[in-house]
């Protein structure tokens, strides 16, 4: 066997060899499932894990925006008309978070932490000072106070009076700073001489900056991926008590600090909100990419706000029977004692459109109102977020008090918030390294599938080159030496007669004489 034979066999074998085994290894998706269990195992909440201090300390920079609805016309409203608002904002607040006091509990098989958030104003962000602008609006405390004592006349007859003496109207024009981060109310101040317990300072964001939401547990995800992040308790609560139905008061997911790697686009993504007192779910809308990071976008659908005749779980959340809303509004007066308090997206994006024609100068999109999440599917972690919720009031007739006697009910807007984080160079240049490894981990068969298409090509070239050395060889024509001498020389081919012979049967008799001398 030659040398070219054996090489070209040699080919010919691993040329099969590594499309066999590249080709199965891809089938069986060996690698992949050997990249993946290494996500699983790094991505855990345990010290030392990749993550754990990405999420007790969050790098990339997030940020708070309030914007405020101005009304225009609050005696015309008082009177019966129709409120007209004007969007003011953005007023624009650097967020800090990061999680206080953890611990590992169960045996190391969960961990328990605090949430706490402190703001920071960014005036070069803002559109104003907040200690200077002012904003007319709802004048929530009175509208609280208002609701905890109807159904009681001397209640109401006296709450009334103290409202006219201390002249607190359905409305009042605050500062941005005094309605953020709270305003001492003369009627709060005057109810909590007979009721200590009430609070006298009134903010929508009182008490929560420097703050946390109270002590969340949490699964490692060590003993089980999609658990990761999951909240076991919050507050040592396995479940709400603030709804009717036991689907209402669930805590279900994660806080929205943490998912669980190998995202599936099929799944519904599950996040527990203190601030809704509620459990929200967001479903896979679309592919998108972040700084050159793939990721699936997931935001709430329609029903998660929807009314009780749309999707029937979310009876539950009714306060009363009678105290329904429509679609794309939740009465959160549960948890917020007693306030006629109605949470929605801004300008009640997903809504009926009862609320937006209510109310003149909203006009609900997409772009500015969607709440999203953009996660890397293969690890799980958010390159891109916007939480927007807005703040409503619900205004309606309550008997004892003659101001609101003309009062459509209306759900009044009073500001909307987006909380925004996009991930940062840094965290997306080490993201998009681990992202190239896996990659090529989990692809590694097809480059030994390519190694083996390579080969074939080499393997049939040199098929064809020894075929065709192997024609050529047949085609030699061998030639005598110029040196030599024959019979041929010196024989002719010459009938025997002048008349050849014929045989019947086999044919023309030759005969061979020897060559006439040319010169005879």
């Amino acid at each position: 066997m030659t040398r070219r034979s054996c090489t070209i066999y040699v080919v010919g074998i691993t040329c099969a060899v590594l499309l066999a085994v590249g080709i199965g290894l891809f089938a069986g998706q060996v690698f992949r499932t050997l990249m993946n269990n290494r996500l699983k195992k790094e991505i855990v909440l345990v010290e030392g894990s990749r993550v754990f201090d990405s999420w007790k300390k969050p790098p990339p920079p997030v940020y708070m925006q309030f914007f405020f609805f101005n009304v225009t016309n609050p005696d015309e409203f008082i009177a019966g008309g129709k409120p007209e608002v004007k969007q003011i904002g953005p007023y624009t607040y650097r967020e800090y978070r990061y999680k206080d006091n953890v611990s590992m509990v169960a045996n190391g098989k969960m961990v328990s932490a605090y949430n706490t958030k402190s703001f920071v104003f960014l005036r070069e962000k803002s559109v104003g000072d907040p200690a200077e602008d002012n904003i007319t609006t709802v004048n929530i405390p009175a509208w609280a106070v208002m609701n905890n004592v109807k159904g009681s006349f001397f209640k109401s007859s006296m709450v009334s009076i103290w409202m006219n003496s201390l002249k607190s109207g359905l409305f009042t024009t605050r500062t941005v700073d005094e309605l953020l981060w709270g305003y001492e109310d003369r009627l709060l101040v005057r109810v909590a001489g007979t009721k200590p317990e009430v609070e006298t300072v009134f903010g929508l964001m009182y008490k929560k900056n420097g703050s946390n939401d109270g002590e969340f547990i949490y699964h490692t995800g060590e003993q089980n991926y999609m658990d990761y992040g999951r909240i076991e308790t919050w507050k040592g609560q396995r479940e709400l008590t603030f709804w009717s139905s036991n689907y209402s008061n669930s805590i279900v997911g994660s806080d929205g600090s943490a998912f669980h790697p190998l995202l599936d686009k099929d799944e519904r993504i599950y996040i527990f909100t203190p601030d809704l007192c509620r459990t929200i779910y967001m479903e896979f809308e679309k592919d998108v990419e972040v700084k050159g990071i793939p990721a699936y976008r997931f935001t709430p659908p329609r029903s998660v706000l929807a009314s009780k005749e749309e999707n029937p779980d979310n009876e539950g959340f009714c306060v009363t029977p009678k105290e329904c809303l429509g679609t794309g509004v939740l009465k959160v007066s549960p948890c917020r004692k007693g306030a006629p308090v109605v949470a929605s997206f801004p300008h009640f994006y997903l809504a009926d459109g009862k609320y937006v024609a209510a109310i003149k100068g909203l006009s609900p999109e997409r772009t500015h109102h969607q709440t999203f999440l953009d996660l890397n599917p293969t690890t799980g972690v958010i390159v891109r977020a916007h939480k927007r919720a807005q703040v409503n009031i619900l205004m309606q007739r309550i008997t004892g008090f003659p101001s609101t006697r003309f009062l459509n009910e209306t759900v009044f807007p009073v500001m909307f918030l987006n909380e925004s984080v996009e991930i940062d160079d840094a965290s997306a240049e080490k993201l998009k390294k681990l992202l190239l490894i896996s990659n090529l981990v989990s692809n590694f068969p097809l480059v030994i599938v390519g190694l083996g298409v390579i080969l074939l090509l080499v393997f049939v070239i040199l098929l064809c080159q020894a075929r065709k050395q192997k024609n050529e060889v047949k085609r030699i024509v061998f030639t005598k030496p110029l040196y030599a001498s024959s019979a041929e020389d010196d024989t002719a081919y010459s009938p025997v007669n002048d008349k050849e012979k014929e045989d019947p049967q086999n044919g023309t008799y030759i005969g061979l004489t020897p060559k006439a001398d040319v010169e005879a």
